[in-house]
């Protein structure tokens, strides 16, 4: 059911708005904004993080990945330190074809990951990085008791708006509903607004198109 709801929305182009809709209004990471405008990609997650302003576990568990993932990192007690650069994103994206990064920290190295037009969502960027060192293990067992549960396997889906992740209980048959119900939804609002002209009151709220059908 993943790879359906994956394809349905890669083929369909489903916005992260319009998947956060099909979510209840929920999904979204906050504050997570793409580095370079223009981007549209979905997939599955691998989650990693790090912890303790030290990068250590990402390096280390990137050797793992698999083409058309999308990485996403997450961040306990890095103190708002960079987590990758452009080195890392250069190693996943080209070398290892992953589809995009996300990053749940900031950035380094923005000129170049600008200049190469990576597909990286962050939370901003900063010169400042992590140090390439062991941790204490008490913030790493946080994390797999609870991040790593949620976000990995997830779907990701990642645009101009930010990014919207799916997590695994909602990889159903239900869900795939929404996402064509939310999609024929869509077509009605604009030909009532382009070719009808009517206003977005009686569309949105008074939803009149659907009187029209009884």
């Amino acid at each position: 059911m993943k790879d359906r709801i994956i394809d349905f929305i890669k083929r369909n182009r489903v916005t992260t708005t319009e998947v956060a809709d099909c979510l209840g209004k929920t999904g979204a990471l906050d504050g997570v904004l793409p580095v370079n405008r223009g981007h549209f990609c979905v997939g599955t997650v691998r989650w990693t993080y790090a912890s303790n302003e030290s990068n250590w576990q990402v390096h280390k568990d990137l050797v793992n990945v698999q083409k058309e993932e999308i990485i996403f990192i997450d961040s306990f007690a890095c103190n708002g330190r960079a987590i990758i650069g452009e080195l890392v994103s250069k190693y996943v994206l080209l070398y290892c074809q992953a589809t995009a990064i996300i990053s749940n920290a900031p950035v380094r190295d923005a000129g170049a990951l600008i200049r190469e037009n990576y597909p990286i969502w962050s939370r901003g960027v900063s010169p400042m990085g992590c140090f390439n060192i062991r941790t204490d293990k008490s913030v790493e067992k946080e994390a797999d008791r609870s991040a790593r549960e949620y976000f990995d396997g997830a779907i990701a889906v990642c645009d101009d708006c930010g990014v919207v992740i799916i997590p695994r209980q909602m990889h159903t048959e239900g869900f795939m509903d929404k996402l064509r119900a939310i999609e024929e939804q869509e077509d009605i609002w604009f030909d009532r607004l382009d070719r009808r002209h009517e206003n977005t009151f009686d569309i949105v709220c008074e939803k009149k198109y659907l009187k029209e059908n009884r």
